[in-house]
């Protein structure tokens, strides 16, 4: 039998270095969150070797005291948990007291700590975790820790490090981490005799994200300000033009302390569902503050992992204020012209705003083109009124949230809430979108005591029954913010050009139509409204058996977008009725191309995804493509309905539907500035 012994400290230490100390990066790690807390408003870090050859970091922090510097040493000594509750109270970046003990046991250590009430420094000497006698030496108030020939007795570990050059990109990555959490402490980070970074305090936390990041990421971030009872997010986050292929550049720190989560980062995803293409990954900056006693940081040894006790809270309010940020942000893309100087017309950080209510068509032409040419493109424009008698149109704003007298139902769920229509600048958009009974509202003049008429400020989704809104004419909204509303033009029989008083846009007009038809599926779907083609003979089709059972799995989820299924035997169907808007295409053919992204996709689809995937197929088939001949009417058509929906800036496979070029950018590209 086994017989059971109490292992060596030195062999304990070294089990607890091979799970705290991965590779020199950790060391790092380590030390800066130690200076950190130790109250340091400068640390500075040398690296030689990639880091194991040397590790030196200088603080100026609240030093050790002599007597204690071989506690400090010690294995599980900490000042960080004055008493044992607060270990579920956890304020500091540290607390468990290995980390130390570890790096002295794998290491040559030399600690030189002065207190302010020191009239001398004093250093401690440590090999391979025998410590020397304390000795004083000279030395400023602070604390200095040098780690040299780092995993000399652990040859195993050492054999497995990588090249100086790629321990030092982890070491980059560990400080990187520290400098953005603290952008208030002086950080300094050196390789060999070559400063990598010299970062001054900043109050301006996009300051030090442009240090590290260059112009691309800062001068693209989007501020959040988000908080509630139980959470705080703060931070940034990039527009969609700006992204990454993987999840790096998603900084999450959580009370100071960088972490990784899968909920909070799978919630970033859904915030920019439809923003970014397949395969592209958001990039954050974000600080999320909660009572620490609501966390559990002590997971993992490395404390990167943590465990929330309402992980949902945190994962909604993130989500929900996200998208509430989104939906008041102009995403449009921005063609950046590479130069040396900023841009002049843009305030530093912030692209240059295009005007939402602007490049929009006369009302009166659509009336027009809707009597003549509404056959032409069925189900992809709405209907539109006359003018009353005193040229302007009124109603209500219920009249005016859905484009076929179909309000949208209240959704929980954020990403799926219904997109309202906007009440643009400009006071034009909107004419024509409502389909409400218009012989039954009273003429505008004079205007109701509670209408709302649409002015140049602020795009606003109006929200109240009880309110009446006043649309008014073009040349009445030439009045309200003295621009001249643009029609655009096509070329290529693909892009559409148009304008507005800032500068030009180039419009896909696949992409855009994709979008608003996604939108007014979706919001079909939730209020249950969809129109639906019922087949007079049902059509058969003969699926193989993983198809067969995959969609009568689904079968409700296909019934909520127009497609009704039912078994006939074997391994056919019977195709009952199908969304109408694709009555160009088979049904069986439909129900096929459903099904062939889910049968490729390796894993069970979620409900929401599939039924998204399917709105998304659904408003690509409908909607017209590239090499479309289109009318000047129904480009105009179409440019009336991009701000009437959110998101209108890219399509729902996350492509930009628009790519903007200022007066600025045209001056210069044409040498005229």
């Amino acid at each position: 039998m086994p017989t059971i012994r109490k292992l060596p400290v030195g062999l304990v230490n070294k089990i607890a270095a091979g799970e705290v100390i991965e590779r020199p990066a950790s060391v790092v790690k380590e030390l800066l969150e130690n200076s950190i807390d130790a109250g340091a408003g400068s640390v500075e870090v040398s690296i030689e070797g990639g880091g194991i050859d040397l590790i030196r970091i200088t603080d100026n922090g609240c030093g050790i005291d002599p007597e204690q510097l071989p506690l400090a040493i010690a294995p599980h000594a900490t000042s960080k948990l004055p008493n044992d509750d607060d270990l579920f109270d956890v304020r500091t970046l540290g607390f468990r007291g290995e980390a130390l003990a570890s790096i002295a046991e794998i290491s040559h250590m030399t600690i030189r700590s002065r207190t302010a009430d020191s009239d001398s420094a004093f250093v401690l000497g440590v090999k391979g975790g025998e410590p020397e006698p304390v000795q004083p030496t000279s030395g400023p108030i602070g604390t200095t820790i040098e780690i040299r020939h780092l995993f000399f007795n652990t040859p195993v570990r050492r054999k497995f490090m990588k090249s100086a050059q790629t321990e030092m990109g982890h070491v980059v990555e560990a400080f990187t981490r520290v400098a953005l959490a603290y952008p208030h402490v002086h950080l300094a980070l050196n390789n060999g005799s070559k400063t990598l970074y010299d970062l001054p305090p900043t109050e301006r936390w996009s300051e030090r994200i442009r240090k590290f990041f260059g112009d691309e990421v800062a001068d693209a971030l989007i501020s959040i300000d988000q908080k509630d009872e139980r959470v705080s997010i703060r931070g940034y986050v990039a527009d969609p033009s700006v992204s990454r292929s993987n999840n790096r550049m998603q900084y999450l720190f959580l009370n100071g302390r960088y972490i990784r989560d899968r909920a909070l980062q799978h919630s970033l995803g859904e915030a920019y569902r439809g923003l970014l293409m397949v395969g592209r990954m958001p990039v954050c900056f974000l600080h999320i503050d909660i009572d620490p006693k609501t966390v559990d940081v002590n997971v993992h040894p490395t404390k990167v992992e943590v465990r929330f006790e309402d992980s949902g809270a945190i994962y909604s309010r993130l989500l929900a204020g996200l998208r509430n940020k989104f939906l008041n942000s102009d995403l449009v893309a921005r063609v950046r012209i590479p130069s040396s100087s900023p841009d002049p017309s843009a305030p530093a950080g912030i692209p240059v705003p295009m005007s939402a209510g602007r490049g929009i068509p006369n009302p009166n032409e659509l009336l027009d083109w809707a009597k003549t040419t509404t056959a032409a493109l069925p189900n992809r424009v709405p209907d539109f009124r006359p003018f009353s008698s005193e040229g302007r149109a009124v109603g209500s704003v219920a009249a005016l949230q859905s484009a076929h007298s179909s309000r949208p139902v209240a959704s929980d769920d954020p990403f799926f809430a219904p997109s309202l229509p906007i009440v643009a600048p400009g006071a034009v958009a909107p004419v024509g979108i409502a389909t409400g009974n218009w012989d039954a509202i009273p003429s505008a003049s004079p205007t109701p005591p509670n209408a709302v008429v649409w002015s140049p400020d602020q795009p606003v989704a109006l929200m109240d029954d009880d309110t009446t809104v006043v649309a008014m004419r073009a040349d009445e909204a030439h009045s309200i913010d003295g621009s001249k509303p643009h029609v655009g033009f096509q070329i290529q029989n693909r892009y559409i050009i148009t304008e507005d008083d800032e500068g030009m846009a180039i419009i896909d007009q696949h992409a855009l139509h994709e979008r608003i038809l996604y939108e007014q599926i979706k919001n079909k779907v939730l209020a249950k409204t969809l129109d639906v083609q019922r087949l007079l003979v049902p059509e058969t089709i003969t699926l193989s058996a993983a198809e067969t059972a995959l969609a009568l799995e689904y079968q409700d989820v296909l019934r909520e977008i127009g497609i009704e299924i039912e078994p006939f035997g074997g391994d056919t169907l019977l195709i009952s009725s199908y969304p109408a808007m694709l009555r160009g295409i088979s049904p069986g053919e439909v129900l096929r191309q459903v099904l062939d992204p889910l049968m490729s996709g390796g894993k069970k689809p979620d409900v929401r995804n599939l039924l998204d995937e399917i709105m998304n197929m659904v408003a690509c088939k409908a909607a017209v493509k590239a090499g479309d001949r289109l009318s000047s009417d129904e480009i105009s058509s179409l440019l009336s309905q991009r701000h009437l929906y959110h998101d209108t800036h890219h399509c729902p496979h996350g492509r930009p539907t628009a790519l903007f070029f200022s007066r600025e950018q045209l001056d210069k590209m044409f040498k005229r500035t």
